[in-house]
């Protein structure tokens, strides 16, 4: 083997983990936007205080769901009182079952 070949296999060898590395920081990125289409939504959902959301416990208008996982949830002290616990992975099969016309108060914490 020359040399030449010796570099130039070299250089085929870099490129190839040049490639790779772009590849890899493109995955990343987009494994972002999901995260980003979330964020963006939730920014336009309104929001209620604790204590507005206090003053409303017991309305048959509000629904309270409490979408903590599961392990946060088994170990927390702290629950709302007649919220609903719901498994924040499954939201396509869960949020069906509510009414629309009705206040839907999510809470993770």
């Amino acid at each position: 083997m020359t040399r030449q070949d010796e570099y130039s296999g070299n250089i085929h060898k870099e490129a190839c983990m040049i490639k790779k590395y772009i590849f890899s920081i493109s995955l990343s990125l987009l494994s972002f936007i999901p995260l980003l289409a979330f964020a963006a939504a939730s920014a336009d959902a309104p929001r209620m205080s604790k204590e507005e959301l206090r003053n409303r416990l017991g309305d048959k208008d509000i629904v309270v769901i409490d979408v903590r996982t599961g392990y946060d949830w088994d170990k927390s002290a702290s629950k709302i009182r007649g919220a609903v616990r719901e498994d924040p992975q499954d939201v396509a099969t869960w949020a069906k079952k509510y009414i629309k016309e009705k206040t839907i108060v999510l809470y993770c914490a």
